[in-house]
């Protein structure tokens, strides 16, 4: 049976954040959950785990709803034993056609949220010198596709925060893994939590195309989200858990192309590297 823990999960309300409350609450943990409306919130999971559930009403991109969440989680269950940055959303569309807002809002919750959460956790891992900290990014961080580039990029800083994360905090005695799901039988396709740009330029009609044929996925997606949770738990209690771990067949072949490619390249340039040396 596994040690029971106090999990903060932010954006718990729908795909895998939900799927991973409810696997936590009915294995006996307590579970911090953050969304942006606790109805919903309470609505998904259920109700009949009041003892072990906190719903916290949280926006992410506002750091003193992020610190006001976690003191509450730490005030009411004691520690924060595990975290895991969930909360995010697809955005779809050319940098030319989105707009600044709908680009910094979607750097607001998949970046600065995570970093807000962070901020706030760590002062209490630390003086529990114990914790661990899963960011979900996605394999579109490592091998992002056209017509996805502001989320790309978003994932991207996702991951090279998590790398220095681990670096800094490893210690102070907590663990750092950075998780890069392939797609998953989520809601994330949807329309409620897919956004694509307003502003259509018919120039990129064939980008369009792309972003309506993912669109069309949702339903269709080869992993399976009960599944995912389950891993997120198992990694959790391991003495050495990894920093990096790709979830789904499809993540696992995207991000094994991209290493080639990336190898590939700087050999093949390597004397031009090299050339700018003293």
């Amino acid at each position: 049976m596994q040690n029971q823990k106090t999990w903060f999960i932010t954006g718990a309300s729908k795909g895998l954040g939900l799927t991973l409350a409810k696997q936590l609450l009915k294995a006996g943990h307590s579970v911090a959950a953050t969304s942006r409306n606790t109805e919903v919130l309470i609505d998904a999971i259920g109700k009949k785990y009041t003892d072990n559930l906190l719903p916290l009403k949280v926006d992410l991109a506002n750091e003193n709803s992020v610190s006001t969440g976690v003191q509450k989680a730490y005030e009411k269950f004691g520690s924060i034993d595990v975290v895991v940055n969930n909360a995010g959303y697809g955005i779809g569309g050319t940098i030319e056609e989105l707009s600044d807002r709908e680009t910094r809002d979607s750097f607001d919750i998949n970046v600065f949220g995570t970093i807000n959460v962070i901020r706030h956790v760590v002062p209490i891992m630390r003086k529990q010198s114990s914790g661990h900290i899963i960011n979900i990014s996605s394999i579109a961080g490592i091998a992002p596709s056209a017509g996805w580039s502001i989320y790309g990029a978003a994932k991207h800083a996702v991951i090279g925060l998590t790398e220095v994360l681990a670096d800094d905090v490893k210690a102070l005695g907590i663990k750092v893994t950075l998780i890069a799901p392939g797609a998953f039988r989520t809601n994330f396709n949807n329309p409620d939590s897919l956004v694509l740009a307003e502003n259509r330029i018919e120039a990129y009609s064939h980008i369009h195309n792309l972003n309506d044929r993912f669109a069309a996925l949702s339903g269709s997606q080869k992993g399976d989200p009960l599944k995912a949770a389950k891993v997120m738990m198992e990694i959790t209690e391991m003495q050495q858990p990894p920093l990096y771990l790709l979830l789904g067949s499809d993540a696992y072949s995207r991000a094994l192309t991209k290493l080639n490619l990336l190898k590939s390249d700087y050999q093949q340039w390597e004397m031009l590297t090299k050339s700018t040396d003293f």
